[in-house]
């Protein structure tokens, strides 16, 4: 199971969300933590490290597996829309 670390924006994003909308990403970013590369993630382009993502609905989480300190950073959750920004 790797460490779980959060970025500021996501950790607003977690503490603002509704009780329903925070117990289907915390449940989605707990299965990250055991297995990091699930099929239904996608590489994200232009980046400069390896940023994946995976859906919860219409939202994105979006994280980068750091396997040599056995963490995972949560970098960002969002609308589809606006996520990428």
């Amino acid at each position: 199971m790797l460490k779980l670390e959060f970025s500021n924006n996501s950790k607003k994003f977690l503490r603002d969300c509704d009780d329903d909308l925070y117990n289907r990403i915390n449940d989605k970013i707990n299965s990250l933590a055991v297995n990091p590369y699930p099929k239904d993630r996608k590489r994200v382009g232009g980046r400069k490290e390896k940023v994946f993502r995976v859906r919860v609905g219409s939202y994105r989480i979006l994280y980068v597996v750091f396997d040599e300190k056995n963490a995972l950073l949560i970098s960002d959750i969002d609308k589809r829309g606006r996520v990428y920004d």
